[in-house]
């Protein structure tokens, strides 16, 4: 059932087409796994990529070791790169995040160029889409940018977010695929992540659905 609405949102989204070839950011987290996973599974031929910022020591090497042995184990070409991330955020004046960003994406785009991809697709679910709407409402922006997530952007692509994050971790149960997590998650340091692991329990208790 899973993989059959994530072929129907690509197709009513007009997202990419089996002709394409797809490049998948793949951290190694559930999202990004069942991400390349599923589409797969529905027959398109996908590239991952995968960014080491060395911002959490052996975690990080660890991530890396885990991308490897999976796109080993299906058969799928993958590219790794390193960043200096603290670096580059120091010589552009911006944040650690806001660099990691930056770098990550520029590389995607180049890497998509090179390998003839068509689309570059990124593993944003439901639930990160909620938590934009609520980082934008904090925010205090405008009407127009009281929004989520728009299901592509240029070449980016977001194929699962007409899903959920349990969606998602019931469907690598599945199939029995393990992932990694990253610690750094699970810390309410960032605003994204106070909302994620404050807000959005609370308006689930007040609102299930």
């Amino acid at each position: 059932m899973f993989h059959w609405n994530i072929q129907k949102y690509i197709e009513e989204r007009q997202l990419f087409t089996l002709h394409d070839k797809v490049l998948v950011a793949l951290s190694g987290g559930a999202d990004s796994v069942a991400l390349l996973r599923v589409l797969l599974v529905l027959g398109y031929h996908c590239e991952a990529a995968h960014c080491n910022f060395h911002l959490r020591g052996e975690e990080s090497d660890r991530d890396e070791r885990f991308v490897n042995e999976l796109c080993k184990g299906l058969g799928v070409v993958l590219h790794v790169t390193h960043f200096d991330t603290a670096t580059y955020a120091s010589q552009h004046h911006v944040s650690i995040e806001m660099a990691a960003r930056e770098m990550r994406y520029a590389w995607f785009e180049q890497l998509r160029k090179e390998r003839g991809m068509a689309v570059i697709a990124v593993a944003h679910h439901r639930d990160d889409s909620v938590e934009t709407f609520l980082l934008n409402l904090i925010r205090g922006a405008g009407i127009n940018g009281l929004k989520g997530i728009s299901p592509h952007n240029g070449c980016i692509v977001r194929p699962l977010l007409e899903v959920s994050r349990l969606d998602i971790l019931d469907y690598l149960r599945c199939l029995h695929q393990g992932y990694v997590t990253d610690s750094t998650n699970l810390q309410d340091e960032y605003m994204r992540n106070k909302i994620r692991l404050n807000i959005l329990p609370m308006l689930r208790e007040l609102n299930p659905s």
